[in-house]
């Protein structure tokens, strides 16, 4: 970002009462050499870690605090301030705030602004990582995700406060890439239709027990948020998974390989692009028991017969639909991949060796290698998820068959 706009966009940047205010100021800064008009609203708890005069300075405009003999003699300034901001930018996000803006409480001059602006909100949480964590906070990030707030996430590592953990502020360059995409997305995928799969399916063997896998399903409702910035009308299908369906996105939640199969070809002749990155159980008991088996002397031996491969399916009755399957493996990674991509018909393979300190389940990173049908591979970094998700939308943009007619 450091080339000034085509466009000049109203941002009004929010900062609240954390350690990580300070900041704020090279967000500012960086804003403004952007070429952006920048408006920035105080809390009182910010005033205890940076002054107005220096954010007045970087803005190039007067500053926003709560007390009103300070705000210009304007009689609501929130509405003004509502009115003219392209997008909202909290950055640092408190835990307080948060909870706020959750509520509709709007008690001071920037949550009352948000609750009046029809502009998108980012929010960019830092706080302890206990309070990011606490039963509560994680409630009001979850409700906010659904009305269709935006966020990045906190970053793991040493806190201010001596814990460590989850709940330090993303990166500066992080957060000015998440606002370029608000400001001006990426609509690449207008007018395709793409079906993800994510989470784990889960085969019951009982009532009160099934076989399972370790999936969380954050690859793909990455995938799947990201699809649906970038213009898609997206369909998710998930397993077992803990997550919020991002917004505007049809959703449905199954069960067991059979049900995420009879949904995927149910919806499969009308989407465009399919990303297939649930862990789909690769057996069944062949007997599921009506009542729980109770523990007794001896072992228990169950039955198994294979589930239907979904992926391999879908690459026989591929017509125009780009396919992409994911390759989750513990040992010859790109030999595995390689032949799973063949033998399967699809357009691109994403592999990643989930004993690779970061890239197994349940991290909120990857680390993936894209593989080609013409031999070619692009291996990535350690990247979030929400990167790496990015990048393989690039990459199926840049397949042959991304620019033909929609189906």
């Amino acid at each position: 970002m450091n080339e000034p706009y085509k466009n000049t966009k109203v941002v009004l940047v929010g900062i609240t009462g954390g350690i990580a205010a300070y900041k704020a100021a090279d967000l500012t800064s960086s804003l403004v050499k952007s070429g952006h008009e920048v408006h920035v609203i105080l809390t009182k708890a910010a005033l205890d870690f940076i002054t107005p005069l220096t954010l007045q300075t970087l803005s190039k405009n007067p500053v926003w605090v709560d007390e009103p003999h300070l705000n210009q003699g304007r009689y609501v300034p929130h509405i003004e301030l509502a009115e003219k901001a392209d997008l909202i930018v909290i950055a640092p996000a408190t835990a307080n705030t948060i909870a706020k803006i959750a509520w509709g409480i709007a008690d001071n001059l920037l949550t009352a602004t948000v609750l009046a602006s029809r502009a998108p909100v980012l929010l960019a949480p830092a706080m302890n990582v206990n309070m990011y964590e606490n039963p509560v906070t994680q409630a009001n990030l979850k409700r906010l995700k659904e009305f269709g707030y935006y966020f990045v996430e906190p970053e793991e590592g040493r806190l201010a406060c001596g814990a460590v953990g989850k709940g330090r502020l993303a990166g500066i360059p992080v957060i000015l890439k998440s606002i370029e995409a608000l400001l001006y997305p990426k609509l690449d995928y207008k007018g395709k239709t793409v079906l993800v799969t994510a989470g784990g399916t889960r085969e019951a063997i009982d009532p009160v027990r099934y076989l399972g896998n370790r999936s969380s399903g954050k690859m793909g409702f990455a995938l799947a948020g990201e699809a649906q910035k970038r213009g898609a009308k997206v369909i998710l299908i998930s397993g077992n998974t803990a997550l919020t369906p991002p917004a505007g996105v049809e959703f449905y939640q199954v069960e067991s390989a059979r049900e995420m199969r009879e949904l995927v070809l149910r919806h499969y002749a009308n989407v465009d692009v399919v990303l297939k990155a649930a862990a789909v159980a690769d057996y069944t008991p062949i007997t599921t028991h009506e009542h729980k088996i109770k523990k007794e002397s001896g072992s228990l031996f169950l039955e198994l017969q294979k589930t239907p491969d979904i992926l391999q399916e879908l690459g026989q009755l591929k017509q125009k639909q780009l396919l992409v399957g994911f390759a989750a493996e513990t040992q010859d990674l790109l030999a595995n991949a390689r032949e799973k991509l063949a033998k399967k018909r699809l357009d691109l393979i994403v592999a990643n060796d989930v004993t690779k300190p970061g890239a197994g389940f349940n991290h909120d990173t990857n680390l993936v290698t894209l593989l080609y049908p013409d031999g070619n591979k692009v291996a990535l970094p350690l990247l979030s998820k929400q990167e790496v998700a990015a990048r393989i939308l690039d990459a199926v943009a840049s397949l042959p068959g991304f620019g033909r007619n929609k189906l």
